[in-house]
């Protein structure tokens, strides 16, 4: 068995995601790249209710130029009112400014949405968050851990994200198909990470995971599931789990330097996204991310009460890199107050917090997972710009 402290083990990039502080890996290794800061709290806090309209716009500009990639567009919500600021392009080179209305990939904050799924299954009492994995997914490694353990990443299951061969094999070809069974017989060549519970390991396995015990449960392929239990409900008419590599337009055009022959900026717009599967497979806009925040944020049309204090209470504050304010939990991190997920994957980066004690909800698009000179991806760095812009 592996160590807990063998959690990072490569510096090569793919899929990275920094959620809430964590220094989250989906694909390939967690590298050298630490998260944005976050705005230190004060018992004063209070509700923002007036925005500086300027240093909200500011933070957007400044960290495009830093950052150079092609655009990006934000919300600020808080119960007095929202901005709206966008910066740049729709694509590399291009004059268009980003809309809320512009189609994008929303990597990991589909674990948001996949772990909902999950608890709405646990809130009507057909499966259980003790269950072990092996009692719907057969033979993999560490299949003793249960579902409230590969939801939280303690499960040690190994991320097919680590596989080189696998990961090459996609970036050979990224515009092609993967099924989920795929891509979990990889997963079973596959060491476990650490013991059931004796570690933490950012994982994408333990998605796809949830996602076929989804589909197993309800019998309904993942993307009717979507469907039906979130995006219909909420009235998330522009949002869908896609079944092809095309974006519905509007959509911005992805920016990635991951699998390029010579290290520069190639568009990954039509890189296929069934590589991710339910742990970052879905397509939206700013405008549906909006009525997600709000139903994730409050549990409201998703989950009652019980259910949604459960996701709340379910954040990790061990162990390491979990701390008692920085963790992780059911598809939900935590990081001094602010909660939420980022979502990285090649050519989009995507940010959805919220603050209770500012009653603020933060919402960043970019088109582009290019890192900043800081190691920051994209969104993770204009969350922390709009973030101070409150202060």
């Amino acid at each position: 068995m592996r160590t807990p402290q063998t959690a990072h083990r490569r510096s090569r990039r793919l899929f990275t995601t920094l959620a809430a502080g964590v220094a989250l890996c989906a694909l390939t290794a967690c590298g050298t790249a630490t998260p944005a800061p976050a705005p230190t709290r004060t018992a004063s806090a209070a509700p923002t209710t007036v925005f500086d309209d300027a240093a909200l716009q500011a933070a957007l500009d400044d960290t495009l130029e830093a950052g150079g990639f092609p655009g990006v567009v934000a919300r600020v919500i808080t119960a007095g009112g929202s901005w709206d600021g966008a910066a740049g392009a729709t694509e590399e080179g291009g004059s268009t400014l980003p809309t809320a209305k512009d189609h994008t990939r929303i990597g990991s904050v589909t674990k948001t949405m996949t772990a909902t799924l999950l608890l709405q299954l646990v809130e009507e009492g057909e499966v259980s968050l003790d269950d072990p994995v092996s009692k719907y997914v057969p033979e993999l490694p560490n299949g003793e851990a249960t579902l409230r353990q590969a939801a939280d990443m303690t499960s040690g299951i190994p991320s097919y994200t680590l596989d080189d061969m696998l990961v090459d094999e996609y970036l050979a070809d990224p515009t092609r198909s993967w099924t989920t069974a795929e891509l979990l017989d990889d997963v079973r060549t596959l060491e476990p990470s650490f013991d059931p519970g004796e570690g933490w390991e950012y994982s994408d396995s333990n998605y796809l995971v949830i996602g076929a015990v989804i589909e197993q449960v309800t019998g309904q392929p993942l993307a009717q599931a979507f469907e039906e239990r979130l995006f219909a409900p909420l009235g998330m008419t522009e949002t869908s789990y896609p079944t092809t590599n095309a974006l519905p337009e509007p959509f911005l055009s992805g920016s990635t330097m991951q699998g390029s022959p010579d290290g520069d900026p190639q568009d990954a717009t039509r890189f296929d996204p069934s590589f991710t599967g339910a742990a970052g497979g879905v397509v939206s806009t700013l405008d549906d991310l909006e009525k997600w925040a709000h139903a994730l944020f409050t549990g409201d049309g998703i989950l009652d009460e019980k259910t949604q204090q459960l996701r709340r209470d379910s954040i990790l504050t061990s162990p390491l890199p979990n701390t008692p304010i920085s963790g992780y939990g059911i598809g939900i991190a935590n990081h001094d107050g602010w909660w939420g997920h980022t979502g990285e994957l090649p050519g989009y980066s995507t940010a959805v917090f919220h603050d209770d004690d500012l009653d603020t909800t933060i919402i960043v698009v970019v088109n582009s997972d290019i890192a900043l000179d800081s190691g920051v991806a994209p969104a993770p760095a204009v969350l922390a710009a709009l973030q101070a812009a409150l202060r």
